[in-house]
Protein backbone atom coordinates (compact mmCIF):
# COMPACT_ATOMS: atom_id res chain seq x y z
CA UNK A 1 0.00 0.00 0.00
CA UNK A 2 1.11 3.40 -0.87
CA UNK A 3 -0.54 6.39 0.92
CA UNK A 4 0.46 9.72 2.76
CA UNK A 5 -1.34 11.39 5.55
CA UNK A 6 -2.17 14.70 4.25
CA UNK A 7 -2.37 17.48 6.67
CA UNK A 8 -6.11 18.99 7.94
CA UNK A 9 -7.24 20.92 10.68
CA UNK A 10 -10.08 19.18 11.13
CA UNK A 11 -9.55 15.42 10.02
CA UNK A 12 -6.79 13.26 8.80
CA UNK A 13 -7.03 12.87 5.80
CA UNK A 14 -5.19 10.08 3.66
CA UNK A 15 -4.44 9.97 0.14
CA UNK A 16 -3.34 7.05 -1.88
CA UNK A 17 -4.17 3.60 -2.39
CA UNK A 18 -4.87 1.35 0.73
CA UNK A 19 -6.02 -1.54 2.09
CA UNK A 20 -9.19 -1.71 4.11
CA UNK A 21 -7.09 -2.63 7.05
CA UNK A 22 -5.54 0.90 7.26
CA UNK A 23 -9.06 2.60 7.88
CA UNK A 24 -10.41 -0.21 9.55
CA UNK A 25 -7.83 -0.27 12.38
CA UNK A 26 -7.01 3.63 12.51
CA UNK A 27 -9.44 4.94 15.31
CA UNK A 28 -8.99 8.12 13.64
CA UNK A 29 -11.61 6.42 11.18
CA UNK A 30 -13.93 5.18 13.76
CA UNK A 31 -16.86 5.66 11.32
CA UNK A 32 -15.87 2.86 9.44
CA UNK A 33 -15.95 0.08 12.33
CA UNK A 34 -19.05 2.04 13.34
CA UNK A 35 -20.95 1.89 10.30
CA UNK A 36 -20.15 -1.85 9.57
CA UNK A 37 -22.49 -2.79 11.86
CA UNK A 38 -25.51 -0.75 10.72
CA UNK A 39 -27.96 -1.86 7.97
CA UNK A 40 -28.47 -5.19 6.36
CA UNK A 41 -26.88 -6.33 3.36
CA UNK A 42 -28.61 -7.09 0.06
CA UNK A 43 -28.41 -10.89 -0.02
CA UNK A 44 -29.07 -11.14 -3.56
CA UNK A 45 -25.91 -8.35 -4.47
CA UNK A 46 -23.94 -10.54 -2.45
CA UNK A 47 -24.83 -13.97 -4.05
CA UNK A 48 -24.32 -12.33 -7.54
CA UNK A 49 -20.51 -11.14 -6.64
CA UNK A 50 -19.93 -15.12 -5.08
CA UNK A 51 -20.99 -16.14 -8.00
CA UNK A 52 -18.43 -14.04 -10.33
CA UNK A 53 -15.57 -14.13 -7.72
CA UNK A 54 -13.35 -16.16 -9.95
CA UNK A 55 -14.68 -14.45 -13.24
CA UNK A 56 -12.11 -11.61 -14.21
CA UNK A 57 -14.22 -8.84 -12.36
CA UNK A 58 -12.18 -6.17 -10.01
CA UNK A 59 -13.22 -3.15 -8.39
CA UNK A 60 -11.62 0.10 -8.09
CA UNK A 61 -12.47 2.57 -5.66
CA UNK A 62 -12.07 5.97 -5.20
CA UNK A 63 -13.17 7.23 -1.86
CA UNK A 64 -12.33 10.25 0.88
CA UNK A 65 -11.79 10.09 4.59
CA UNK A 66 -13.04 13.08 4.70
CA UNK A 67 -16.15 12.66 2.94
CA UNK A 68 -19.08 11.71 4.30
CA UNK A 69 -20.93 9.55 1.40
CA UNK A 70 -17.45 7.45 1.40
CA UNK A 71 -17.62 7.38 4.92
CA UNK A 72 -21.54 5.58 4.75
CA UNK A 73 -21.00 4.07 1.64
CA UNK A 74 -17.27 2.17 1.94
CA UNK A 75 -18.62 0.50 5.10
CA UNK A 76 -21.81 -0.65 3.71
CA UNK A 77 -19.85 -1.74 0.46
CA UNK A 78 -17.59 -3.81 2.39
CA UNK A 79 -20.46 -5.52 4.49
CA UNK A 80 -21.28 -6.97 1.00
CA UNK A 81 -17.90 -8.05 0.23
CA UNK A 82 -17.44 -9.97 3.36
CA UNK A 83 -20.93 -11.74 2.91
CA UNK A 84 -20.17 -12.69 -0.36
CA UNK A 85 -16.71 -13.84 0.11
CA UNK A 86 -15.35 -11.70 -2.87
CA UNK A 87 -11.32 -11.77 -2.72
CA UNK A 88 -10.52 -8.26 -1.29
CA UNK A 89 -7.13 -8.89 -3.54
CA UNK A 90 -9.96 -7.87 -6.33
CA UNK A 91 -10.59 -4.28 -4.90
CA UNK A 92 -8.40 -1.46 -5.30
CA UNK A 93 -9.24 1.19 -2.57
CA UNK A 94 -7.93 4.35 -3.84
CA UNK A 95 -8.34 7.27 -1.02
CA UNK A 96 -8.36 10.96 -2.17
CA UNK A 97 -7.49 14.54 -0.40
CA UNK A 98 -10.26 17.37 -0.34
CA UNK A 99 -9.42 18.28 -4.04
CA UNK A 100 -10.37 14.46 -5.52
CA UNK A 101 -6.70 13.78 -6.41
CA UNK A 102 -4.49 10.93 -6.09
CA UNK A 103 -0.87 9.79 -6.76
CA UNK A 104 -0.12 8.48 -10.57
CA UNK A 105 -3.04 11.08 -11.41
CA UNK A 106 -5.24 8.14 -11.23
CA UNK A 107 -8.21 10.25 -10.68
CA UNK A 108 -7.62 11.67 -14.33
CA UNK A 109 -7.47 8.35 -15.96
CA UNK A 110 -10.24 7.19 -13.98
CA UNK A 111 -12.04 10.61 -14.93
CA UNK A 112 -13.03 11.02 -11.02
CA UNK A 113 -15.41 14.11 -10.01
CA UNK A 114 -17.03 12.78 -7.49
CA UNK A 115 -16.52 10.30 -4.36
CA UNK A 116 -17.19 7.84 -3.91
CA UNK A 117 -16.85 6.25 -7.27
CA UNK A 118 -17.21 2.47 -7.63
CA UNK A 119 -15.51 1.18 -10.68
CA UNK A 120 -16.37 -2.55 -12.35
CA UNK A 121 -13.49 -3.91 -14.30
CA UNK A 122 -13.46 -7.00 -15.95
CA UNK A 123 -9.98 -8.15 -17.15
CA UNK A 124 -9.07 -4.66 -16.46
CA UNK A 125 -11.71 -3.09 -18.67
CA UNK A 126 -14.29 -0.75 -17.16
CA UNK A 127 -17.57 -2.33 -17.77
CA UNK A 128 -19.27 0.34 -15.53
CA UNK A 129 -19.43 2.47 -12.28
CA UNK A 130 -21.91 3.67 -9.82
CA UNK A 131 -21.04 7.56 -8.43
CA UNK A 132 -21.49 8.02 -5.14
CA UNK A 133 -25.40 7.02 -4.02
CA UNK A 134 -25.97 5.79 -7.94
CA UNK A 135 -29.52 6.07 -9.54
CA UNK A 136 -32.07 4.21 -6.97
CA UNK A 137 -29.43 5.26 -3.82
CA UNK A 138 -29.07 0.86 -3.85
CA UNK A 139 -25.21 0.56 -4.52
CA UNK A 140 -25.13 -3.12 -3.41
CA UNK A 141 -28.03 -3.51 -6.34
CA UNK A 142 -26.32 -1.28 -9.22
CA UNK A 143 -23.09 -2.66 -8.71
CA UNK A 144 -24.47 -6.27 -8.37
CA UNK A 145 -26.30 -5.66 -11.75
CA UNK A 146 -23.03 -4.26 -13.60
CA UNK A 147 -21.14 -7.44 -12.32
CA UNK A 148 -23.77 -9.66 -13.49
CA UNK A 149 -23.54 -8.04 -16.85
CA UNK A 150 -19.75 -8.54 -17.31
Amino acid sequence: MNYEVVSDSETKVLRGIISRQVIENDTAFAWFKNNMQLGMVDEEAAAIFKEKASSGISLMIFGGTWCHDSQNLLPKFYRMIDKSGFPEKNITLVVVDRNKTAPDNLHVKYNITNVPTFIVLKNGKETGRVVEYGKTGNIEKELADIVQGS
